[in-house]
């Protein structure tokens, strides 16, 4: 009984970890709103969207990488699902273009956008029925995918901490070179600037 209450507890805290990002929005007529998500390589991306109606006014839907590459696009959308995998860790963004017909006059929409990637996009309903599993694997197999998640996101900050620290060292080379560089430049500069100051006085005939 101590084992299962430890159990849930543990589940019940590994569930409050996994959040949707739900957003709402309005969008005018005839404009483009855009959001940005940052999301590791590897990843599960899902979503759903609801748009709010307008009668012969089209929306559409563009998933984008920077490189440009499009991964997700939807024309004349009101409401739907979406689902890709990121191929490199990226900054994504989502784009809901409004167009009207001409000579229309347009209308805002209230858009309603869940985007979920990792763990929470996984459908563990499907891999259950698909695999046979009892209620408790279940429950275990998300939280082994979750402990994966958290693996991966504690490397990924190691790596991230290794790369800045190496990135701070050699920009610390680099300033200390700079400044011997700048104190040799001043020194020769101003022993150049002496020794013309010599000759000049000399050839003026103001010292000996």
């Amino acid at each position: 009984m101590l084992t299962m209450h430890i159990f849930e507890r543990f589940c019940v805290a590994s569930c409050l970890l996994v959040v949707a990002n739900c957003l709402m929005f309005r969008l005018p007529a005839n404009s483009r709103r855009c959001l940005k998500e940052e999301v590791h390589k590897g990843v599960l991306v899902s979503g759903e969207y609801d748009l709010s109606d307008a009668p012969g006014q089209k929306t559409d839907l563009m998933f984008t990488d920077t490189k440009g590459h499009i991964l997700v696009s939807r024309e004349n959308i009101d409401k739907g699902k979406f689902a890709f995998v990121t191929d490199d860790y990226d900054v994504f963004e989502a784009c809901f273009i409004s167009k009207s017909p001409a000579g229309q006059r347009g209308q805002d929409r209230d858009v309603v956008l869940t985007l979920k990637h990792g763990v929470e996009a996984k459908s563990y309903d499907s891999i259950a029925e698909v695999g046979k599993l009892k209620p408790l694997e279940v429950e275990l197999q998300k939280l082994e995918d979750l402990s994966e998640s958290i693996v991966k996101d504690f490397a990924y900050m190691r790596q991230r901490e290794s790369e800045m620290r190496d990135t701070n060292e050699s920009t610390n080379s680099r300033v200390l070179y700079f400044s011997i560089f700048s104190m040799c430049c001043l020194l020769g500069l101003a022993t150049w600037q002496v020794l013309y100051l010599r000759r000049f006085f000399k050839a003026k005939k103001l010292i000996e």
